[in-house]
């Protein structure tokens, strides 16, 4: 008798020397390894015939249903390991388990027959080799794999495996052929063990091994799910009419946000203008109505009348039938607790008894809460009303937000939203998330990175740089409560076919109009000039009180006090004569006069004052109608508080006289300058003429005349259909019309009632249901001119043209208007966006602006009224705004790859779980499936040659930055040159190419299959593959070292030694895909 200890005497070596050509072996052992195999494929090729007995339960055909979970991973690891233990990852990861997996079920088929242990009985492990005149027994022999044959270490400190020689091995023999007859014991399995060998070197089929990665990598959430959390079918909502009417894309984001909603009380739906977030939402609605629940929906007031509409017994509402009943209110109503909202009396709604509450263009509540007043007079904002009035108080309340835009300048505007869904108690949603870090920490990191990144050099400034300064928590939060979906997304990731298609946008119209044809007028550039040069100090009085009576008008308990506002005030107003200057001539004309008429009729209080008479300069304000609407959305109108009128007793008022008659002087010298330029001589209106005529002479959609004119302002919007109206009229007996959500609507149709909604169904009459809603009445609109009182929400899409006649300083603004005709589902081939811009360099109307915003920042102007030099971080923003406003002019921006920085549309991976969910629905072995699969996809532009890994960690210490949002699974894609091409910290984008690659192809593409084989030798020689991989963990430990060292050099606590990965042994391969 001999003893081995497999580390200098080895169970391997004794039977390669002991095994002869026609000898017969008998195993009894817990698990079968291919690997095994290959270690001794020489002796064991020569044999007569192997009988093996699996010693537990594996691979029986499943009568009962899976045995509880604790007794069925045991077995499925026993099952597993004929691919490989886990102590055989090396030898996996060489590749060339296909080769050898083929070889090994050849060898099988000839040879050798498995049965199985079918009690629950233990049976001792042992090898005996039956030679003609004798017999050898190994025993104990726990495993038939490589680690108990003392080729690999294993896991055991001991392994001491005794080889029994005649006579005592006859024991083992009489005892294994006894067992071997016994039906009661054993059943044959050796068919399923073939089929199980078998998967290992089939062609594979590209989705097949997509699911398998994405079974991996999201199986955890497949077991966490619960009844609870999932869209209850027994409602009845899949039966309605508004689940029916939605999109493939649109169901996945009701059933995520439903889900989300039960789980983590939030949800941001952030999908790109024009992809029907309303429809969405209203799904969502219905399943919660189904469940008798109470439903409030806040909106702007522009979009009351959409709301509105879906809730009513309208003949145009497409979805009656489904009889919604939720509230509707508007956004405004929050600041008000008396009067009636439609038909609601505020003074009596129990604002606290809704279930849940859908924000629809929640991004007017990202800056969170704020108070104003003081005393008796304090109050808080709609915001800080929202949340306690609505949510915190009464039954608890879910919150749904819609919004495009729901990151404007950082990631505090994201938190504010979200708040909402935790009633800005992080302790409610910390546990649920999951996260290392509670969601504070994770924003304020988030914030952090954000506030470095947006310091970079714009050409640094990428995307990419920015997800991988922040940490996986932050994605996992996000994943968890938004979801966020771009047109390209739509476009690559779903059955377009179904949807119908985008139109395609032609390149955008670049008009850079002179002001005026007049040979003596001026042009922008000296009115820029004379521009610049104005104070404005009739809205800042409190700049000249003296320095003895400031503490009688300004109140520092006031958080906007009186002073700030009023520079504040002074700021919007020069940026105002700007924009209103680019806006028309006319519209800039009258600010002008209005300013003037101000400035002229202070003066005249202060000449009275000064000889005797009243002395009160009573205090300005302005007029809402004056501005645009982002303008319109600051504070300055919303906490105005009480008016103080100053007494000029108080004031160094012939200082500010000075002033204010400088400014007058200017104004008066730029009223003559632009007062010839009448209609017939702004060359910026003959232009818009021109082009319309030529529009309609011309149309590129079969007999489409229609235009939508945008204007920043109603004054401008006014003029233009004061000068268009008729002019189409006559021209070519077309009806124009006007909204600017102030006064009712204007157009040259005979109508009752000029209302917006009438107008723009009249306008776009397909998508508004003109047929249903006025069936008798013949009228058409075509030329429609509108302020941004129409920019969100509303579906025009009959229409194909869309001029910007002043360029919005906000660029989103500029793609939320396109957005109107650039909807998925037009009847139109192809769209033509047109924009105006003034006639002066793009750098110079850049720094003018820049000048302008810094300028006006200055609290207080110093006396000389000197320009503040644009700090550096400022030219960084009007670099970037730059780079902005030139793709603007060059092609159609998706709001996504306008957001400064960071568009959540890169970062949630719910669909890949909603894949997962359904396709297990009827594929349910997944588990079984062996690691190490491949699959052969044939590229295409964003995706290289080269080979995408999916591998698992088995090392506890990595991830320590928390930077792998996916981890302990990696996944890497690099190209056939060892370039990596998509690293493992974007697990989004890479899920993304993978599933364009894979999901649909059912079948393996056969000729791809043959000419792999042909250059790996049908799996045998997997050098350049095994080469990759071998690059590919080096580059994960690389960027892992890389993120502990930088941590350890910024002062973190970081242990270097416990993050250490040994690189290869470290990561089993799941599977992976070689991009052809």
């Amino acid at each position: 008798m001999q003893i081995f200890d497999n580390v200098n005497k080895t169970v391997k070596d004794d039977l390669t020397a002991t095994i002869s050509k026609g000898d017969k072996l008998s195993i009894s052992a817990a698990c079968f390894s291919i690997y095994a195999y290959k270690a001794l494929k020489k002796q064991l090729d020569g044999i007569d015939e192997l009988r093996f007995i699996f010693t537990s339960p594996t691979f029986l055909k499943e009568k009962a249903p899976k045995e509880k979970r604790e007794f069925y991973i045991p077995r499925l690891n026993r099952e597993r390991s004929l691919y490989g233990t886990e102590f055989e990852v090396k030898l996996r990861n060489e590749l060339t388990q296909k080769a050898i997996a083929r070889e090994c079920a050849d060898w099988i088929k000839k040879k050798v027959r498995f049965r199985s242990n079918v009690t629950g009985g233990t049976m001792g492990g042992f090898l005996s080799v039956i030679k003609p005149n004798g017999a050898i027994t190994y025993a104990p022999l726990n495993s038939f794999t490589t680690s108990d044959l003392g080729c690999e270490r294993g896991n055991n400190i001991m392994s001491l495996v005794n080889r029994i020689d005649a006579p005592l091995s006859y024991e083992y023999v009489r005892m294994f052929d006894q067992i071997w007859n016994d039906k009661n014991l054993l059943q044959d399995v050796t068919e399923q063990v073939i089929d199980g060998i078998t998967a290992a070197y089939n062609e594979n089929a590209p989705e097949f091994v997509y699911f398998v990665a994405i079974y991996n990598i999201f199986n955890e959430f497949l077991s966490d799910i619960s009844e609870d959390v999932l869209p209850n079918e027994a409602t009845g909502f899949k039966e309605t009419k508004i689940w029916n009417k939605l999109y493939d894309f649109q169901k996945d984001a009701a059933l995520a946000i439903i889900n989300k909603l039960e789980k983590f009380n939030g949800c941001i739906l952030a999908d790109s203008v024009g992809l029907g977030k309303t429809y969405t939402a209203l799904a969502v609605i219905k399943y919660y109505e189904l469940r008798n629940r109470n439903v409030l929906v806040l909106c702007p007031k522009k979009l009351g009348d959409n709301w509105l509409m879906f809730k009513e017994n309208y003949l145009n509402n497409p979805i009656a039938e489904d009889h919604l009943r939720y509230d509707v209110l508007y956004h405004t109503d929050l600041s008000r607790d008396h009067g009636s909202s439609g038909s609601i009396d505020l003074a009596k709604l129990n604002w606290s008894n809704y279930d849940l509450v859908v924000i629809d263009e929640s991004h007017n509540f990202r800056n969170g809460g704020d108070y104003s007043g003081s005393g008796d007079r304090r109050h808080g904002n709609r915001y800080l009303t929202l949340l306690n009035k609505v949510i915190r108080q009464g039954i608890k309340t879910k919150v749904l937000m819609l919004s495009a835009t729901p990151v404007n300048n950082g990631f505090s505007d994201l938190r504010h939203q979200l708040e909402l869904a935790y009633e800005g108690d992080p302790a409610l949603i910390n546990d649920k998330l999951g996260t290392a870090k509670s969601i504070d920490v994770i924003f304020r990191n988030a914030q952090t990175a954000f506030n470095k990144w947006s310091k970079l050099d714009p050409k640094e400034r990428t995307t990419e740089n920015l997800l991988n300064s922040l940490d996986a928590d932050f994605f996992t939060m996000l994943d968890s409560v938004t979801i966020a979906r771009s047109r390209k997304h739509i476009k690559k990731y779903y059955n377009m076919s179904a949807i119908g298609k985008f139109p395609e946008r032609l390149k955008p119209l670049t008009l850079r109009p002179k002001l005026t044809d007049l040979p003596t007028a001026i042009d922008y550039d000296e009115i820029y000039d004379l521009l610049m040069k104005l104070n404005l100090a009739v809205y800042v009085p409190t700049d000249f009180l003296l320095g003895s009576k400031r503490a009688k008008y300004i109140d520092p308990s006031i958080n906007i006090d009186r002073a700030g506002r009023e520079s504040g005030i002074r700021r919007l107003m020069c940026i105002n004569l700007l924009k209103r200057l680019e806006s028309s001539v006319y519209s800039f004309h009258i600010t002008l006069e209005r300013v003037k008429g101000l400035i002229d009729d202070t003066i005249a209080t202060i000449d009275a004052y000064e000889s005797g008479s009243k002395k009160i300069i009573n205090a300005q304000d302005i007029s809402e109608s004056e501005f645009d609407e982002d303008d319109r959305n600051t504070d300055f109108f919303e906490n105005s508080g009480k008016k103080v009128d100053i007494d000029l007793a108080d004031m160094d008022y012939v200082s500010w006289r000075g002033k204010l008659s400088e400014d007058s002087d200017i104004l008066e010298l730029l009223l003559m300058m632009i007062q010839d330029i009448t209609p017939k001589h702004d060359t910026k209106l003959q232009t818009l003429l021109n082009l319309i005529a030529e529009k309609v002479k011309h149309p590129f959609n079969a007999n489409n005349k229609k235009v939508l004119i945008f204007s920043a302002f109603s004054d401008t919007v006014g003029y233009l259909y004061t000068q268009v109206a008729p002019f189409m009229k006559e021209q070519f007996g077309l009806n124009t019309a006007m909204v600017t959500g102030t006064t009712n609507g204007r157009t040259t149709v005979k109508l009752p009632h000029t209302d917006i909604n009438t107008i723009l169904t009249l306008f776009s009459p397909v998508s508004k249901d003109k047929v249903l809603l006025m069936p008798n009445n013949p009228a058409e609109i075509d030329i429609l001119i509108a302020t941004d009182c129409i920019s969100e929400g509303q579906n025009l899409q009959d229409c194909d043209y869309c001029v910007n006649y002043d360029i919005h300083w906000n660029p989103v603004r500029i793609i939320q208007r396109f957005g109107r005709i650039d909807r998925i589902g037009s009847h139109n081939e192809t769209i033509q966006l047109v924009n105006f811009w003034p006639n002066i360099d793009l750098d110079k109307y850049l720094e003018l602006k820049g000048r302008v915003e810094t300028r006006m920042k200055a609290s207080v102007m110093t006396s000389t009224g000197d320009d503040n030099p644009i700090d550096p971080e400022e030219k960084g923003d009007l670099e970037y705004r730059k780079e902005q406003l030139e793709r603007l002019q060059n092609e159609v921006v998706d709001i996504e790859d306008m957001q400064s920085g960071v568009s959540i549309m890169d970062l949630g991976l719910n669909e890949f779980r909603l894949d997962l969910l359904d396709y297990v629905k009827s594929h349910d072995n997944l588990d079984r499936v062996p690691f190490g699969l491949h699959a052969v996809v044939k590229g295409n532009d964003d995706a290289p040659k080269g080979t995408i890994f999916i591998l698992k960690n088995r090392n506890a210490n990595i991830n320590p930055q928390n930077k792998n949002q996916l981890h302990p699974f990696y996944m890497v894609y690099v190209r056939d040159d060892s370039v990596i091409h998509i690293n493992h910290l974007q697990p989004k984008k890479l899920l993304d190419v993978f599933r364009q690659l894979c999901k649909g192809k059912s079948e393996p593409d056969y000729e791809l299959c043959r000419q792999f084989n042909a250059e790996t030798k049908d799996g045998r020689n997997m050098s350049h593959y095994s080469d990759l991989l071998n690059f590919t963990v080096k580059s994960i430990v690389d960027l892992n070292e890389d993120n502990s060292i930088d941590s350890f050099l910024s002062g973190k606590q970081v242990s270097l030694a416990a993050n250490t990965i040994d690189g290869l042994d470290d990561f089993e391969l799941v599977c992976f895909v070689i991009v052809k």
